[in-house]
């Protein structure tokens, strides 16, 4: 029970600023509640533009690169082994996060001539992925809007995941997609590989198979990339949603029900969602980086 009741202290502490402007004024019109304002990425200092691509930083920049470090940090505490010592509790979670990677999603995917090539990128995957999930579901001080406390401006508490922004998603599906392609390029040759996308049908049929199939490989970018997104954001706007009802309606009566339904997704997406979504996403990427240096199969 206090696990739960601080659960849902964090929730409260975590809302971000589009929930508590919901109950303020500007003027005389009241502003709207909209869960959506969460991800519009304000541009943190200069912004950074090279020709049409904006390399500026935001807060889902952030969310990465938070992500990445805590990725290193894991791979570094957690896979280091001392020769000559027994396993202990450190090293066995290490194994395990390698089994996982190894047996589940790399052997499942991969031809075995592969393995050693493309597992360290299906294994980092699954573990980046995973960590910038769960860092989405912790209150931290990476949000745009801020508090001021003693004449000093310091951002508020949020929930935040950075995978639930398309151009995110999208990006570590484009890796997965050109890597596939170069790979099935190099295994087997140009002719052979693109041979290989058009099954053996009548060659009447050809004119409309072979434009399927080019859609096909594209449709993998969009669906690898929308699966991670739509799951992510769907999470995090449920609870925005059932938190900023208490402050939309104002009525505090609706903290005994819209508490503990934001809880209970928050649960499930932490505790089922962001593991399902990162061994899907690493999965499907060993599934097709294999298929495509071993297309016959």
């Amino acid at each position: 029970m206090k696990r739960l009741l601080a659960l849902a202290l964090a929730l409260y502490v975590a809302l971000p600023a589009a929930v508590a402007v919901a109950s303020e004024s500007t003027g005389e019109e009241e502003t709207k509640f909209d869960p959506s304002h969460e991800w519009d990425l304000k541009t943190w200092g200069p912004e950074l533009k090279i020709g049409p691509l904006d390399m500026s930083i935001n807060k889902a920049v952030a969310y990465l690169l938070l992500g990445m470090i805590v990725t290193c940090v894991i791979g570094i505490v957690f896979m280091r082994v001392k020769v000559g010592r027994g396993p202990d509790r450190r090293q066995a979670l290490g194994e395990q996060i390698y089994e996982i990677a190894q047996v589940q999603v790399a052997e499942q995917g991969l031809p075995t001539k592969a393995i050693g090539r493309w597992f360290p990128y299906v294994a980092t995957l699954m573990l980046f992925i995973w960590v910038v999930n769960m860092l989405g579901f912790i209150p931290l001080p990476l949000s745009d809007e801020r508090w001021e406390i003693g004449g000093v401006e310091v951002p508020t508490l949020a929930i935040f995941a950075a995978t639930s922004t398309l151009s995110v998603t999208l990006a570590l599906a484009l890796m997965t997609f050109v890597f596939t392609h170069v790979e099935g390029i190099r295994a087997n040759g140009a002719v052979a590989y693109f041979k290989s996308w058009i099954p053996e049908v009548p060659k009447a049929m050809l004119p409309l198979i072979i434009p399927l199939e080019i859609l096909g490989q594209f449709m993998r970018l969009i669906s690898l990339s929308v699966r991670l997104y739509a799951n992510m954001l769907a999470g995090h706007m449920l609870i925005l949603t059932f938190i900023g009802l208490i402050f939309v309606l104002e009525n505090v009566v609706l903290a005994v029900i819209a508490v503990p339904a934001a809880t209970a997704f928050y649960l499930f997406e932490v505790v089922i969602v962001v593991s399902i979504q990162a061994y899907i996403f690493a999965a499907l990427s060993a599934i097709y980086i294999g298929s495509a240096i071993e297309p016959e199969h």
